[in-house]
């Protein structure tokens, strides 16, 4: 079911019978309509709900489970909202960027050394982030959020793009990542210690990446 955004930080989806989506928790705005929001953290596809978004504490996100016949209007914190259709692709985002997303899609999470080996284990202390990544495959929607507003920057064969971990927000396709030190770039415009690192992803596919490097 598809997102129609309403302006840069509130989406609105039709929501049908038999059919379920999954939101942030608090993320509902105003509904329209029959429908039920159900707190879901364990359970869920295979069990792997009470797996997504697990940080290093074993926080898992907090969900809701939307159902019913209706029309509900998405929103947080007032950040900006991008959303992401996939095609029978895998969406790699980080827990606390989830807005909300089409129950079809089929969740579970991604150990951030599997791609880039032990640097995506240094990505994840560096950043503070989580060293597991949600995965969400299938055909379907996703809302993320970001700070400031979100860029979508293409990923070419040969063409590797570079990206403050900060700022990183969500990548598909087929994409490697790995983290590289930027040798002073930082310190030269008076940033240093875990800034002077750099998220590089190279393949082929897209990464969004937000216009800021605060936390949500």
């Amino acid at each position: 079911m598809p997102f129609r955004e309403v302006n840069s930080k509130m989406v609105e989806a039709a929501v049908v019978p038999g059919q379920k989506m999954y939101s942030q928790r608090g993320a509902m705005l105003a509904y329209k309509g029959d429908v039920s929001f159900t707190p879901n953290i364990a359970g869920g596809q295979g069990g792997l709900m009470s797996m997504i978004g697990r940080r290093v504490t074993n926080e898992a996100a907090p969900l809701m489970t939307v159902e019913g016949s209706g029309t509900v209007m998405f929103g947080h914190g007032g950040h900006h909202i991008q959303v992401v259709n996939l095609t029978g692709d895998t969406l790699y985002v980080e827990a606390d960027r989830l807005l909300a997303f089409d129950g079809t899609l089929q969740q579970g999470t991604m150990f951030m050394g599997s791609q880039g080996g032990v640097m995506g284990m240094v990505r994840g202390q560096v950043t503070g982030q989580g060293l597991f990544t949600t995965t969400l495959k299938g055909h379907g929607a996703v809302a993320v959020m970001a700070h400031g507003g979100v860029v979508e920057l293409p990923i070419t064969p040969g063409r590797p793009v570079h990206v403050d971990p900060q700022a990183y927000v969500a990548h598909h396709g087929d994409v490697r990542n790995k983290l590289s030190t930027a040798l002073g770039w930082r310190d030269m415009v008076g940033r240093g210690s875990g800034e002077a690192f750099q998220l590089e992803l190279s393949g082929s596919g897209v990464v969004y990446v937000q216009a800021s490097e605060e936390k949500l």
